[in-house]
């Protein structure tokens, strides 16, 4: 397919984001495409993604994918990844309108559904996302309102794949980070699910659910998220359904974490008439953080941290003392402050 490169409407870290409109139209591909570009020398990270949505092809809640190629453009190789274009822009976006920072719930259950009914196509095919947050959830077109997607796989990962090194990565930004995560370096479809909460009390309450001070170092965040029982803060004006929908989200034991499929059938989100009673087993934890809207947007940048060796004990029958991961905590973390004005993922298109 031959295409126009249009203007720039986002940009990243190793290239950039471009609307794309195909020379001829055709019922195969839209009016608009935007296009993921970058050098050939770097372009690991957007094949792996473009691998993955060919992967995940045929999901209304996942963002679609028309094909790749590569260009010569001023003497440089670019290999381009076409995507579907969300002239919505992304939800961080929206609730940072003005007059806006924060959904009606209505509209939040109606995100939410969307985005647990693409987390669990991911989880069945076998995937895990690894960066689950407002800004990798992005707003196309529909009849009637906009539908919330999910997009950037760049950091997407096979559930179950163990690397070789003894050193590991923790994937994903620090604000929806699993605990298992932190402390362990555990990536796994229970990761998602709490990253989804994150994004749920996001969207209610307009801020980020852990409260910091832009004067805090990575590593305080990482403390509270790892170790201890703090959990995000549940927005105090949520009705009981959200507040018990969080509550199955913020489970600090993965193993317990309810999975995608599980919160589709939650009440939640499912239609007035298919409401299925609430499970009075677990109850949905209150106790965590302090209230208070706060906005640090150098907190929301994605970073990828080498820990430690890996750790032999399972985050369930063996869970992992405070003290060992404390331990393992600070060797996430030089002392040097990180540089949180650089983002390395991919700017959201509108």
């Amino acid at each position: 397919m031959e295409w126009v490169r249009g203007e720039v409407v986002g940009r990243g870290s190793f290239g950039t984001v471009n609307l794309a409109i195909p020379r001829k139209q055709s019922t195969g591909f839209p009016q608009f495409m935007a296009v993921k570009s970058c050098g050939s020398s770097h372009s690991a990270s957007l094949m792996t993604e473009k691998s993955i949505l060919d992967e995940l092809s045929g999901c209304p809640q996942i963002i679609r994918c028309f094909g790749s190629d590569s260009s010569i453009e001023n003497g440089e190789k670019l290999y381009n990844l076409l995507l579907e274009y969300a002239s919505g822009g992304n939800l961080a976006e929206k609730i940072k309108n003005p007059g806006c920072r924060s959904l009606p719930e209505s509209e939040v259950r109606r995100h939410t559904k969307s985005v647990l009914s693409g987390l669990q196509h991911i989880h069945k095919n076998g995937f895990v996302h690894c960066d689950i947050k407002l800004q990798n959830i992005l707003l196309c077109s529909g009849n009637r309102n906009d539908v919330a997607k999910i997009a950037d796989f760049g950091l997407a990962k096979k559930a179950g794949e163990k690397r070789e090194k003894v050193r590991f990565e923790v994937r994903g930004t620090p604000l929806y980070m699993a605990p298992e995560t932190v402390s362990a370096g555990e990536i796994e479809p229970p990761a998602d699910v709490w990253g989804l909460g994150c994004l749920v009390a996001e969207m209610v309450a307009g801020a980020p659910v852990w409260r910091c001070s832009p004067s805090d170092d990575v590593c305080k965040l990482l403390m509270r998220i790892g170790v201890g029982d703090e959990i995000p803060e549940i927005p105090r004006d949520f009705s009981e359904e959200g507040k018990d929908f969080l509550g199955k989200c913020f489970l600090k034991d993965p193993a317990k974490r309810w999975t995608a499929e599980m919160l589709l059938n939650h009440p939640f989100v499912v239609d007035q008439d298919d409401t299925v009673p609430l499970d009075d087993t677990r109850e949905a934890s209150t106790t965590g953080s302090p209230t208070g809207p706060f906005d640090f947007p150098d907190w929301e940048s994605p970073c990828s941290i080498t820990s430690f060796p890996s750790p032999d004990k399972s985050w369930g029958s063996n869970r992992l003392s405070s003290a060992s991961a404390a331990e393992r905590l600070r060797g996430l973390v030089t002392e040097r402050r990180p540089d949180w004005s650089v983002l390395d993922s991919w700017v959201t298109v509108r």
